[in-house]
């Protein structure tokens, strides 16, 4: 009886439109927020995971290609900083139409829990991968009380 709202509009036009949205939708949704205020956007380097036990916090660096040597690592209170400056050779006669590898310095900050222990940091580089550990400090551990 009363058809279909987009009926008395071009089905051309209208199509168009519905078109246009799916577009866009695919668009934003590539350009999704994270998870987190601290989160950064995708494509951060160096990407980073981090894990906890109840014992201390690790985060996984992934680094591959860098100089340890160039990777400065500091905390301070509660905050791990990473930071240092990766360079990549390339050809200066070319003409690059793409370029995918990120170039130029970085600065990573997490931020860890309050309980950690700021002077037993310890960091490993290997295959790459760059592991920093944190320990707890043995106040904030689970004890086991004994029940007599």
């Amino acid at each position: 009886m009363y058809g279909s709202f987009y009926g008395s509009f071009d089905g051309g036009a209208v199509n168009g439109l519905r078109q246009l949205e799916s577009e866009l939708d695919q668009i934003l949704e590539r350009w999704a927020p994270s998870t987190g205020i601290r989160s950064p956007g995708r494509g951060a380097f160096p990407p980073v995971n981090v894990g906890f036990t109840a014992d201390r916090v690790d985060v996984y660096v992934f680094a591959a290609g860098l100089d340890p040597k160039s990777i400065d690592v500091t905390v301070q209170q509660n905050l791990l900083v990473l930071s240092g400056r990766r360079g990549i050779a390339s050809d200066d006669t070319a003409d690059y139409y793409r370029k995918e590898r990120f170039e130029g310095e970085f600065r990573r900050v997490i931020t860890l829990p309050d309980d950690v222990d700021v002077d037993k940091v310890a960091a490993k580089y290997r295959d790459g991968v760059l592991h920093v550990t944190v320990q707890r400090r043995e106040a904030a551990r689970p004890r086991q009380i004994s029940v007599q």
